[in-house]
């Protein structure tokens, strides 16, 4: 198989052009692997479309399949135009959260960034449940996958190793659910760190900076109509939110390398 490593923000991906395997779940938890396979947060395949300009499926490092990916997602548009696949800046994509459109930006002839018009965020009500001794508060919102928002006051205080991994394997949410820690900085920032559904830990989220943004919206901390900054382990991505609660993401992409391995 053929592949090519990308990241953003150190949310990091191997993307194959091709059809879905069957096997397709064995596989990603082989590659994903980070001492016996290539190393990644997941796989993602990239394909032709009847209604976008390609289709991307994504595949978590535990073999799950996700709806959306953020980060993953600006990399398809810089693999697409980088290695000829498209000669447009301006592309829509196929996922299984819909139809996204993406706006590449150029810099030297090769893809520096891309801005996702994400669709509109769809942010409930604040739920609480017991952990341990303690009360977990959260929104959760729906980015086309799941985010459970956690608002804390010092995000590099929290265990998100342990509250993460309880909150996704929760019984309020059978299909499991990513989860969000945000500080607030200011109006127009937040810190955020992520436990994803099915990877645990990662640099970045795309989907998850969405979802932080759109429930900080919600309870007054962040403005409408203005790109909040948003700071991960693996850099910062820049997110706006309208008075409907559609959300646009910009952030960069980037090649790490390109490799063949028997599967």
């Amino acid at each position: 198989m053929r592949f090519t490593k990308m990241e953003g923000l150190g949310n990091d991906y191997l993307f194959v052009y091709d059809e879905v395997p069957a096997d397709v779940s064995e596989i990603s938890k082989k590659l994903s692997d980070r001492h016996f396979g290539v190393g990644s947060d997941g796989m993602i395949f990239i394909s032709s479309s009847a209604v976008a300009d390609c289709r991307m499926r994504i595949f978590n490092a535990d073999g799950s399949e996700a709806q959306m990916c953020g980060n993953g997602i600006r990399c398809v548009g810089k693999y697409l135009f980088d290695k000829g696949y498209t000669d447009k800046t301006i592309i829509t994509v196929e996922t299984l959260a819909g139809i996204r459109k993406l706006d590449l930006h150029l810099c030297g002839g090769v893809i520096s960034g891309v801005t996702v018009d994400m669709g509109k965020a769809v942010v409930g009500d604040k739920i609480d449940f017991e952990y341990e001794t303690q009360t977990v508060s959260g929104t959760y919102v729906s980015m086309g996958n799941p985010h459970f928002v956690i608002f804390v006051d010092i995000v590099e205080n929290i265990d998100i190793q342990t509250i993460g991994r309880f909150i996704e394997h929760h019984r309020m949410f059978p299909d499991g659910i990513n989860v969000e820690f945000v500080q607030v900085i200011s109006d127009n920032q937040i810190r955020m760190r992520v436990w994803e559904r099915g990877s645990g830990i990662t640099c970045a989220c795309g989907t998850g900076a969405c979802a932080g943004v759109a429930a900080s919206v919600k309870y007054g901390y962040c403005r409408k109509n203005e790109p909040v900054s948003v700071l991960l382990d693996g850099g910062h991505l820049s997110v706006s939110v309208d008075e409907n609660y559609a959300v646009s993401m910009t952030g960069p992409a980037k090649t790490v390398f390109e490799g063949d391995v028997e599967i």
